[in-house]
């Protein structure tokens, strides 16, 4: 990265400790690390963070995806040698991040009252499961647990078939969450010289980022179900004649619909009762779909889409990852970097803030357990590793 004042991120010179494990930590501290932060991950010594097993080595793509940008060193805080090598980085540390359940905080001797009174000026970080107090403080919490415990599975879920699909939302979301609050104490401290306590769990970041079906409820009195957005929305997948599915989003513009139209070759469409109005198509979203489906089946996705564009209907391929890498769109963008690797190169999406128009294009790779205890800790504190 380069050194002038123009071009350094903005948390340079702010230092992490990062003991996360899986998702929800890593991410936090990965976040802040993509804006520029010096984030060391504590782990335990052996085995490290769970997460690094999940293929059978101590370097799965699981572990990847979160603890890019960061160091690694080893530390038992149990053991008093390395409790006070902790205690000498809590020192001079900005950060400090832990997803334990809990109690655990307290039991590794890393919890907030005593770090903070080491250091008055940390901002420290707690995640749970469903929180640190009520009935259900001890519960233990996976990314599905709290997607369905906020409402949000519900929402995601064909209840014809119903299986648990997507990604770890409900993991990564909380991980932005925590690092929106990290940023937000670290801003306020510049003013009071003052760390903070910052708790979320993961039922709490689902619940807000579920914000709509409350609002919904709260305004409407409408529990919305998996079918409500997208009706509204006027979204849609079709599949095109080479097996391979677009994605249309029409929204309310009478055009997008005009446009379509003309698009499908039925300028006629629109005269249909299913078709007549925004109401009638939201009614009848099941017949426009029966409709268009037929329609889309007749040609190749890519036909489709050079049609759907040159008359500006919105739409767009449903992409694979490598689907995703070669647009062109995406290569103009940088969006895909790399660096040398432990276990060759490492490739990874940017981060998609630019600042200045500057995008950062420099990433290092995620670290091996223990790789940092030297540079760090000035020796190797466990002879097995």
């Amino acid at each position: 990265m380069m050194q002038d004042e123009a071009s350094k991120l903005p948390l340079d010179g702010v230092t992490v400790l990062e003991m996360g494990t899986f998702i929800t930590g890593p991410c936090a501290g990965m976040l802040l690390a993509d804006l520029g932060a010096r984030v060391i991950k504590v782990e335990q010594p052996g085995s490290g963070d769970p997460f690094r097993a999940y293929k059978g080595t101590l370097y799965s793509p699981h572990f990847q995806t979160y603890n890019r940008n960061k160091q690694s060193i080893t530390l038992d805080t149990r053991e008093l040698a390395d409790l006070a090598a902790f205690d000498a980085l809590i020192d001079t540390a900005d950060v400090f991040i832990q997803n334990f359940r809990p109690g655990v905080a307290r039991k590794l001797g890393v919890h907030w009252e005593r770090l903070s009174a080491r250091n008055p000026r940390l901002v420290y970080a707690s995640i749970s499961g469903f929180g640190s107090s009520g009935p259900d403080a001890d519960r233990p919490a996976f990314d599905t647990v709290a997607q369905a415990a906020s409402g949000f599975l519900r929402l995601l879920v064909n209840p014809v078939h119903p299986r648990v699909v997507g990604p770890a939302i409900a993991d990564a979301m909380t991980g932005f969450y925590t690092a929106q609050g990290v940023l937000a104490a670290l801003l306020q401290r510049a003013a009071t010289g003052r760390g903070r306590l910052v708790e979320t769990s993961m039922f709490e970041a689902m619940a807000h980022f579920n914000l709509d079906d409350f609002t919904h409820y709260f305004a409407a009195g409408q529990v919305m179900d998996a079918h409500s957005r997208p009706h509204v929305s006027q979204s849609y997948v079709f599949q095109c004649s080479d097996g391979l599915w677009l994605a249309l989003h029409m929204s309310s513009p009478p055009k997008f619909w005009e446009n379509l139209a003309e698009a499908v070759g039925q300028p006629g469409m629109l005269a249909l009762p299913a078709f007549a109005s925004r109401d009638a198509r939201i009614a009848h979203y099941e017949d426009v779909v029966a409709h268009l489906a037929p329609v889309f089946a007749t040609r190749p996705r890519a036909e489709w889409l050079e049609r759907l564009r040159s008359l500006e209907v919105p739409s767009a391929p449903v992409a694979t990852s490598v689907d995703v890498l070669d647009d062109p769109q995406a290569k103009h963008l940088q969006l895909q970097i790399s660096a040398p690797g432990p276990m060759g190169e490492f490739r990874t999406i940017r981060s998609p803030l630019s600042f200045d128009g500057q995008r950062n294009l420099t990433v290092s790779a995620p670290p091996l357990l223990g790789q940092d205890n030297a540079a760090i800790l000035g020796r190797r504190p466990h002879a097995a590793e």
